[in-house]
């Protein structure tokens, strides 16, 4: 299989915020996760041979509408990611690819300015945690997470396939 590679994210804060920014559903449902989760996991299998692990939740419940594994070779360490990436774009509203580049990847001074002490450990600023916006709705909905490729690509590829989604959407190609 010819695979495609997943775009470089930037890595400059304006650019990703206008990637955020960019990224808002008109409304987010059990079908959104459903379709989004599934096309994520087609792009993740034609990008990469390496396994990976999607899961989208909502924020205030905590509720579970998708968890996938691209493959065989993923493991219960992919969720311990998954669970941090998510943990960390909860409390801070934002991607962890942001707070990767805000911070520098530097995770101890990260810990230390938000007085995490042995906490620090529950949050990953790592690529791969990206919050779900809803036009109209104040603060994140969800969060939706990659976790199995670079961090570079976790984060990427959600970005690539929330485009893609919207863009369909947007020509009636896609109804939820």
């Amino acid at each position: 299989m010819a695979y495609v590679a997943i775009r470089a994210p930037p890595t400059d804060l304006e650019e990703i915020a206008a990637e955020e920014k960019r990224c808002i559903f008109t409304r987010f449902t059990a079908e959104t996760a459903w379709i989004i989760g599934s096309m994520l996991r087609d792009r993740l299998r034609r990008a990469s041979s390496k396994p990976a692990v999607i899961n989208i939740t909502l924020a205030n419940s905590d509720q579970l509408l998708f968890h996938a594994a691209t493959g065989p070779g993923t493991g219960p360490d992919n969720d311990t990611w998954v669970a941090r990436k998510r943990r960390a774009v909860l409390r801070w509203s934002s991607s962890t690819w942001a707070l990767h580049n805000k911070y520098r990847g530097d995770e101890p001074a990260f810990a230390a300015k938000f007085q995490l002490g042995q906490r620090g450990g529950d949050y990953a600023i790592h690529g791969g945690g990206f919050p779900i916006r809803v036009e109209g709705v104040e603060g994140i909905v969800g969060v939706i997470v990659v976790s199995g490729l670079t961090m570079q690509e976790d984060h990427e590829v959600i970005v690539e396939v929330i485009e893609d989604y919207l863009q369909k959407k947007a020509r009636g190609e896609i109804s939820d």
